[in-house]
């Protein structure tokens, strides 16, 4: 497996190898030793898998607050899509920074995103689909985001030909400097 820490470097790019023959290929995508040793941290209680429907589609800018803290490991099945993840630890030399990786079902990579810092993606293809394993479950009391297009933040969103396909509930987002303390370093 490839590691290599980002330019935020809590932020983990995983790409297991795969062993190809005249059938396709076998890749072991997670290995609790293997990912703990690379600086991954578990354990993992949930799964949870997107199906975005249109080219364009953002989904983000997400995260959990205490009790419910969420560390993500991102992949994508099929298509591709740029996955950004932004520091939003108050007291980190990163605060409001960003990384960045294109994420596709070609390149089987994999990003490994600690609590304190958002997260999104953009689907590159129609018929996306995108699986994450997380370290806390679901919990509406401690979601909180921001809105995918916060000027301060000045986010690589790819362009599309049209408008981005959001959910109203992401439409509404506010920007990060309404945003309260959410984490702290």
């Amino acid at each position: 497996m490839n590691v290599e820490r980002l330019a935020i470097p809590d932020l983990i790019l995983l790409t297991p190898r795969r062993y190809a023959d005249p059938r396709g290929y076998f890749s072991e995508t997670f290995h609790i030793g293997r990912f703990a040793e690379a600086g991954v941290a578990g354990p993992f209680v949930q799964d949870n898998q997107s199906h975005s429907v249109q080219a364009g589609t953002i989904r983000g800018l997400h995260c959990q607050v205490a009790p419910s803290v969420q560390g993500k490991l991102v992949r994508c099945l099929r298509g591709a899509i740029p996955d950004i993840a932004v520091d939003i630890r108050h007291g980190s030399p990163h605060f409001g920074r960003h990384v960045a990786v294109e994420l596709s079902a070609e390149n089987g990579s994999q990003l490994w995103i600690p609590g304190g810092f958002l997260h999104g993606f953009c689907t590159l293809a129609p018929a996306t689909d995108v699986l994450y394993k997380v370290t806390a479950g679901y919990d509406p009391a401690a979601e909180r985001g921001v809105i995918w297009n916060d000027p301060d933040l000045a986010l690589p969103w790819p362009s599309a030909a049209g408008p981005p396909v959001l959910s109203d509930k992401d439409a509404r987002l506010p920007p990060l400097s309404t945003a309260g303390i959410w984490f702290r370093v």
